[in-house]
Parts: C-alpha cells; sequence; structure tokens
C-alpha cells in the first residue's frame, strides 16, 4: 500500500505529517510514500531532501490523493479534500469529530475509514502517538517565547553597574502538558514562575520544576485527572468564585499571564476577567493558548494581538505550533508513524484495522460506511490515584506514649531473645567442654556486640564502617612480627609476607574510612 501527504491548504499551516526521516520508518512497515511538492517546504524539508530518502514527489494534490491507499495530514480536510475520499482509502490526520458532523457524513457516505489523530486515547501505551500532547508540548514553549518577545523587560533579574533588574512574574494557568512545557521554559529563563490548576494532584508536578504551586483556601473534591483522560473536570460555582478571587490577587502582582486552561468539547472557561486585565501593570503580557475554543481571557481576540488601553499586551494566536513548524512536523510524523506501526503489526505494508485494539477503536471515527463515533470507553483505563489518607497530628502527650509504649516492646523484646540465648548457652555448657566454651562465650559475645553496633547504622555508612573494621581486625598482624625472629627462613619469608598484606589491610581500612566518611561532611 502507499501512504501520502498533501500541501496543507489551511492558511498559514506551515507544518507537513510527512518527514525524511519518518518515511525511512515507514518504508520499514513496507509502505511506499509519497508527499505532494512543496508539501514540507514551509517546515524547512526541500523535495530533494524526500526523493533522498525515497519518497515519490507528486505535482498536484488531485494526482496525490488519487494515487495513494492512505492519506496523512495535519488540518482538518476541507470539503475539496472531502471529496476525494474513497472507499477502501483511509485518511489519518486531526478531525475534530464532535464539531464536524458533516465532515463524518461526507466519509461515511465514501466508504472511506478516517482516523482522528485527537482522539487517541490518553492510556500509556498510546502515548507514542498522542499527537495532542506533542503539539501542546511545542505550543506551551513557544507561548514563553512569544511573551518573552513581546515583554519590554528579562525574565531573570539582573544586578548590574547600570542599575537592578528585577526579575519577571510568570503565572501559568492550567498546568497539564502546555502548561508545564511553559513553567518549565518560564522557570529555566529565570523568572518566578507560579502555576495553578484544578487537579490536586499536578502540585508536586509543579514544584519539582521549581515553580510555586497555588493553592485556594478552599476544599472541594476534585476528580483525579487519570479518571478524566488526563483532563481537568469541570468545577462548582463556589470554586470557581474562590478561583477568581485568588486570580482578581494575583493579578496587580504577575507581569505575565499564560492561560492553557480546556477541557475537549466544551468552550473554553472565562478564568481572566476584564477587571483583572485593568488591574495588570502597564507592558504585563496575557497569552491565551484556550484562543481557538473562545479565550480563557475575556478580552482575547482570536489569531490577533491587541493591546489595552493600559497598556496590557493580548496574544491570541492560535497556531503557536505552526510557528516552529520544523519541530511540529517531526514530532507529528513521528505520532503517525508509530499509529501506522500499530495498523501494521506484520510490518507487510497492509493495514489491519483492528478494531478491538483500544488506541486504533478510539481513534476511529468513520469505518466501513459507519460512523463510530464517539468510541467506548478503552478496556484499560488510567488509575486515577487513591486519595492520600490525611494523617492526624499527634499532640505532645500522644508523641510520648507512643515513645514509651516502642520503648517498652523494644525491651521486652531485647529482654525475651537475651533469655532465650542465656538458656542455649547453658544447654550447650550442660555438654561441651570447658575448653571449648570459653572460646564459644568469646565468639557469641563478639557476634552480639558486632551485631549491636552494625544494626543501628545508616546504610550510607556501612562502607566506611566496614572499612575500620577491617582496619583493627588486622590485629592479627602481631602473631606474624612475633614470627619474623624465627630461625626458619621459611617461617620468616612467610612471616614478611603476612606483615606485607596486612599493613595493606590496616592503612587501607583507615584511609578508605577517611574519605568515605568526608563525603557527609560538609566543607
Amino acid at each position: 500500500m502507499k501512504i501520502g501527504t498533501p500541501k496543507e491548504v489551511f492558511d498559514g499551516e506551515n507544518r507537513v505529517a510527512m518527514t525524511p526521516d519518518s518515511a525511512k520508518q515507514l518504508q520499514k512497515l513496507g509502505y511506499e510514500c509519497a508527499i505532494e511538492t512543496g508539501a514540507g517546504l514551509a517546515a524547512g524539508f526541500s523535495d530533494a531532501s524526500y526523493e533522498e530518502a525515497g519518497v515519490e514527489i507528486i505535482k498536484t494534490p488531485a494526482a496525490l490523493w488519487k494515487a495513494v491507499d492512505i492519506v496523512a495530514k495535519v488540518r482538518q480536510p476541507n470539503e475539496t479534500e472531502l471529496k476525494r475520499l474513497t472507499k477502501d482509502k483511509t485518511l489519518i490526520s486531526f478531525f475534530n469529530p464532535a464539531g464536524n458532523e458533516d465532515g463524518m457524513e461526507v466519509a461515511k457516505s465514501k466508504g472511506a475509514n478516517v482516523i482522528a489523530m485527537e482522539m487517541v486515547p490518553r492510556i500509556s501505551r498510546a502515548q507514542k502517538m498522542d499527537a495532542l500532547s506533542s503539539m501542546a508540548n511545542i505550543a506551551g514553549y513557544r507561548a514563553v517565547i512569544e511573551a518573552g518577545n513581546n515583554f519590554g523587560r528579562f525574565f531573570t533579574g539582573q544586578i548590574t553597574a547600570a542599575g537592578k533588574v528585577p526579575p519577571a512574574k510568570v503565572l501559568v494557568v492550567g498546568a497539564g502538558v502546555a502548561g508545564l512545557a511553559a513553567i518549565g521554559t518560564s522557570t529555566s529563563l529565570g523568572a518566578i514562575t507560579l502555576a495553578f490548576d484544578v487537579r490536586p494532584e499536578v502540585a508536586e508536578q509543579v514544584e519539582s520544576m521549581g515553580a510555586e504551586f497555588v493553592y485556594l483556601d478552599f476544599e472541594e473534591e476534585q476528580q483525579d485527572g487519570a479518571a478524566t483522560g488526563g483532563y481537568a473536570s469541570v468545577s462548582s460555582p463556589e470554586f470557581r468564585e474562590a478561583q477568581l478571587a485568588k486570580f482578581r490577587e494575583l493579578a496587580p502582582e504577575v507581569d505575565i499571564v499564560i492561560t492553557t486552561a480546556l477541557i475537549p468539547n466544551r468552550e473554553a472557561p472565562e478564568l481572566w476577567t476584564e477587571d483583572m486585565v485593568a488591574a495588570m501593570k502597564p507592558g504585563s503580557v496575557i497569552v491565551d493558548l484556550a484562543a481557538e475554543k473562545g479565550g480563557n481571557c475575556k478580552l482575547t481576540v482570536m489569531d490577533e494581538k491587541i493591546v489595552t488601553e493600559n497598556g496590557v499586551t493580548i496574544i491570541g494566536y492560535t497556531d503557536f505550533p505552526s510557528r516552529m513548524a520544523a519541530q511540529s512536523s517531526s514530532l507529528y510524523a513521528t505520532n503517525i508513524r508509530h499509529m501506522m506501526a500499530d495498523l501494521t503489526p506484520e510490518k507487510d505494508g497492509q493495514i489491519n484495522h483492528d478494531m478491538e485494539d483500544d488506541v486504533i477503536r478510539g481513534a476511529t471515527v468513520t469505518f466501513e460506511g459507519d460512523i463510530t463515533f464517539p468510541p467506548p470507553p478503552p478496556k484499560v483505563q488510567a488509575i486515577a490515584a487513591k486519595p492520600k489518607a490525611e494523617v492526624k497530628e499527634l499532640t505532645p502527650e500522644e508523641k510520648r506514649e507512643q515513645e514509651v509504649a516502642a520503648f517498652k516492646a523494644q525491651t521486652k523484646q531485647q529482654v525475651t531473645l537475651l533469655a532465650v540465648g542465656a538458656a542455649l548457652m547453658m544447654g550447650v555448657g550442660l555438654v561441651a567442654p570447658a575448653s571449648f566454651m570459653q572460646h564459644f562465650i568469646v565468639f557469641v559475645l563478639s557476634v552480639f556486640v558486632g551485631f549491636q553496633v552494625i544494626w543501628n547504622v545508616s546504610h550510607s555508612l556501612h562502607t566506611p564502617l566496614m572499612a575500620v573494621t577491617n582496619a583493627i581486625s588486622s590485629i592479627i598482624i602481631l602473631g606474624a612480627v612475633l614470627q619474623i625472629g624465627s630461625g626458619s627462613f621459611l617461617v620468616i619469608l612467610l612471616a614478611a609476607i603476612s606483615v606485607f598484606f596486612a599493613g595493606i589491610n590496616i592503612f587501607g581500612g583507615f584511609l578508605v574510612t577517611r574519605r568515605m566518611l568526608a563525603m557527609f561532611q560538609k566543607s
């Protein structure tokens, strides 16, 4: 079978669904590859680079759609492209099935199979095909770059001979894939980064990236992100009011706001109101990544950059991934290639559209003349994190009682062990000769002392402890020294060798101990 990629017809779209590298991988799966002339130029991939990778160059889009069995593209197909679908053709692209009923009806009437890349279920096995996450990652990074381009100061703070520059303060609303990418970029540029999300489980992720999580003085049981496909659930009106009150408090302090809050198949929630924009400092920047669905900011204008009366720049671009076309094309083409790998288990260049497979079934919106959207829930569900049990804070009296109880239990255990050990020693003494018991008692006591010494030692100190005990145990060197005065040459030779090796053990043991302990000392 042949897989082809046409040039994107959407205005301003620079991405391409096949790169020379991904074409080589698709050929390993047994497919022939084709691409429309100039399809990759805007992303930095020339026709010559495709020819070197063994890709056929086709001059017109109509000829390409006719020549291939599988069409891979980025944007939702327009009416003209949908009319080019035929029976037994497979289309893989973003399709917006929830808002594209007419498109699904056309695909159904044509008998074509359509796989929507935004419908790939968010389960572990499908991460390599998750094009939404790939593009959101780029959008989050690019949002910070756009903010920096429109912000009149440094992100990082500086103290120079010319004066002191305070660090920028960035607030990221929504800590999904795009939000985390924005947080990582912002902190790496040196800004003071704050982040908010309605999902409590993301607080640790935010803090691990060097940002400060904004907590609300409001308790509401939120659904775990894993239970909602990795997305936030809708909040109650009371929670929303507490959230807006917190944002009003932060608005005068922050320099840059990046909003990423979006729930699939819903309009974007309004989180940054007109009065919050009015409260921001002149020169501040808002980047609204939810502009395509109405925007999280009240004043956002889709695909435009505006400046408010008080000097706040609001960026509502919807093509952030396209602004980094080379990177986003490489990631998206890799997502497509992994999808094709799942569709071609035999690597024979033939599609096996297995509707029993969770990933393939979830992403398929039309199949063999039927509309299969919406898909059923995947058989393998993401496991939601169990809520952490609240640990009751103990009073000083309760802590004291616990310590006393633990001490009594430990004492009882030690007394029991000593009593049993003494009884066993007496039993051995009844039958063993006195000469044996002298050595046996010394052995047992040395084992007991060694156990008591090592038992409470931190694991990190075991190596230095063993090194110093090694050195001390080399007291056997005394026996070798005494034998050096022997009249036999063989005995003197063996004694000298023993002194040499025991000396290495002694000096080496103390040296290793010294160096190991130095690792735990503050300079």
